[in-house]
């Protein structure tokens, strides 16, 4: 099999959605089912949350597998060091980066008094209540405190 040429490479990533993804969609449906009202991608917030309870100060990100280092859980691989080791030199940096990113904006979240959730694209698909449940008790704890 011969190697993709970088420009095909390039036009198929950039053509997926950063936002309202299917998992993010089927997570905000499941919400709004279960009563929960948000807001979506807001800027004001570090890292523009996918989801966001205002009045709970809850954010919720749905990181996509490939993108955020969790392509070696779904694929069965060992290590994120060997996934990546797959992968050239500008993927392998842009998702650290993205992880790195990721672990900033959780920090400086939390320390501003959010909640931070992240869940999975795999986690949604594979099992999207159990996301809801995870949010709805975090939602549940802080509006009851």
């Amino acid at each position: 099999m011969l190697p993709r040429a970088p420009e095909v490479t390039r036009r198929i990533m950039s053509s997926i959605k950063s936002k309202n993804t299917k998992p993010e969609m089927a997570l905000r449906r499941a919400l709004w089912r279960h009563g929960l009202r948000y807001r979506v991608n807001v800027n004001a917030l570090s890292g523009k949350p996918d989801i966001v309870f205002t009045k709970a100060k809850i954010a919720v990100f749905c990181d996509g597998d490939f993108w955020h280092g969790h392509n070696w859980v779904v694929r069965g691989i060992e290590s994120l060091d060997a996934e990546l080791e797959r992968y050239s030199s500008y993927w392998k940096n842009k998702i650290l980066n993205n992880i790195r990113r990721d672990t900033e904006n959780t920090i400086l979240l939390e320390s501003l008094g959010w909640i931070v959730i992240r869940v999975w694209e795999s986690e949604i698909k594979s099992d999207v209540s159990k996301c809801v449940n995870l949010i709805v008790e975090k939602y549940t704890q802080r509006t009851q405190s």
